[in-house]
């Protein structure tokens, strides 16, 4: 899981792209441990931006006890994630070269089929938890 991407999507998630250091511990720990996809999905999109430093690159801002996204940083995580053509150029956002062409993402079938079945597992990890809560 790239931690880089993660805290972006995160805080854009959030009102105003601010959160608390207790709600962004809490959502990370969820994406790290709900499954190969998300940590699959931000390393494709970290490599569409090598050298990605949230901090350094005035992405994300340390406030009143949490971090907030600024307009650059969503500028960034929404190029990230444009879907591009073959015959369109990359653009180049933070870095001076590019990198290794990125595999796009999945198609909108395949991304719900893997939705319907992330939701299945959950259903059934949560099963056991309710049996011996009765």
């Amino acid at each position: 899981m790239n931690f880089q991407v993660t805290v972006l999507k995160i805080l854009v998630s959030y009102p105003e792209g601010f959160a608390v250091m207790a709600d962004l511990k809490r959502d990370m720990a969820i994406l790290a441990t709900s499954g190969p996809e998300w940590a699959e999905r931000t390393k494709r999109l970290a490599a569409r931006v090598p050298g990605l430093d949230i901090f350094s690159d005035g992405l994300v801002e340390r406030q009143n006890g949490g971090w907030r996204i600024t307009v650059k940083g969503r500028a960034v995580l929404e190029s990230m994630e444009a879907r591009r053509t073959e015959d369109e150029p990359v653009e180049k956002v933070l870095v001076e070269t590019a990198g290794p062409p990125v595999p796009s993402l999945p198609l909108p079938a395949e991304r719900a089929k893997r939705r319907r079945a992330r939701r299945q597992r959950r259903r059934e990890a949560r099963e056991p938890a309710r049996a011996h809560a009765s």
